[in-house]
């Protein structure tokens, strides 16, 4: 109760703080001019028994070192509280959700930080700072959110986990193994993408070496592979990913079989070659003279022959 000329004006009657954080009660009081303050004191009331009984802060164990008075003998009788759990104002708590919780990539999301009173709140993915709290989904803002009043960020709440649903993205071929891919290696294609959830379907198809040629279905799971691989194997491989949301497919990916083998072999070919239409002229004059000393060596031989005859003295 208030005396008869005595007023009490709060600033905010009806306060709101977050649980752990601090408050300031701002109020002032006036009385008659031919008074004076002599003692100033704040009290916590509490109903007992149907009879609302007050009692001073300072006589409170729990208050100890919490509370701190701003006020004055004058007209001004602030009270700030530090460390708010259990007083008579609104402590509020903050809870985060998600809406839809089911979300798939397109949908509009909207972030609900619930609190017993309205407070400003700032959002957190994954601890860093999120400017929206309504947004069009993407498989890249899968991830957990918690929400802070403005000014108290370091007191968040629990975070919830926003898991975003969404058909194969970048899919993709790999190869295995590398350098010449020559008739008969042994390799294997790799279909990969990004998809929640996972891709369960996979489709190989090959295109032949014209790019308008037809699609034909080769094969199908993740991996496709070739005991040894031949000229009739050549052409464009495509991966189809699917999954419950969708399906998407990889761009081609040309295989044919190395020709630098082929040119190795040309480029011997033409060298041997060229090597034997260059010797082959000299083999065949050497051959040549050898065959002409050959056939004139006994006529020589004829042409130096000598008799010896004896005559005798008469």
């Amino acid at each position: 109760t208030v005396a008869t000329g005595h007023n009490i004006t709060f600033e905010s009657p009806d306060l709101c703080a977050l649980r752990g954080s601090s408050v300031q009660f701002r109020c002032l009081y006036s009385y008659p001019e031919q008074e004076s303050v002599k003692e100033t004191a704040w009290f916590k009331g509490e109903l007992i028994n149907d009879i609302w009984k007050r009692t001073r802060l300072s006589e409170l164990p729990s208050f100890q070192d919490r509370f701190e008075y701003r006020g004055d003998l004058q007209h001004n009788c602030s009270l700030v509280l530090h460390s708010i759990h259990s007083v008579y104002l609104i402590v509020t708590g903050l809870n985060a959700s998600v809406h839809p919780k089911r979300v798939r990539a397109g949908d509009h999301v909207t972030l609900e930080c619930k609190t017993k009173c309205q407070l400003p709140v700032v959002w957190f993915k994954d601890g860093q700072t999120v400017t929206k709290s309504t947004f069009q989904a993407q498989a890249e803002d899968a991830g957990k959110y918690s929400c802070a009043i403005e000014g108290h960020e370091s007191v968040q709440s629990d975070p919830v986990v926003m898991n975003v649903w969404y058909s194969p993205l970048n899919v993709s071929v790999e190869q295995s193994g590398s350098g010449l891919l020559s008739a008969g290696s042994s390799l294997n294609l790799t279909c990969d993408s990004a998809a929640n959830p996972a891709a369960d379907n996979y489709t190989w198809y090959r295109r032949s070496a014209s790019d308008s040629g037809p699609l034909i279905q080769v094969g199908s799971g993740q991996v496709l592979s070739f005991s040894s691989f031949s000229a009739s194997d050549t052409g464009s491989y495509i991966c189809r990913a699917r999954n419950s949301l969708g399906e998407n497919v990889s761009s081609g990916v040309q295989m044919k079989l190395e020709e630098a083998n082929y040119n190795l072999f040309i480029v011997l070919g033409l060298g041997l070659t060229v090597i034997i239409l260059f010797f082959l002229p000299l083999i065949i004059i050497w051959a040549w003279r050898r065959r002409q000393c050959n056939s004139a060596a006994p006529e020589e031989n004829h042409s130096h022959d000598y008799e010896n005859f004896f005559y005798p003295k008469h």
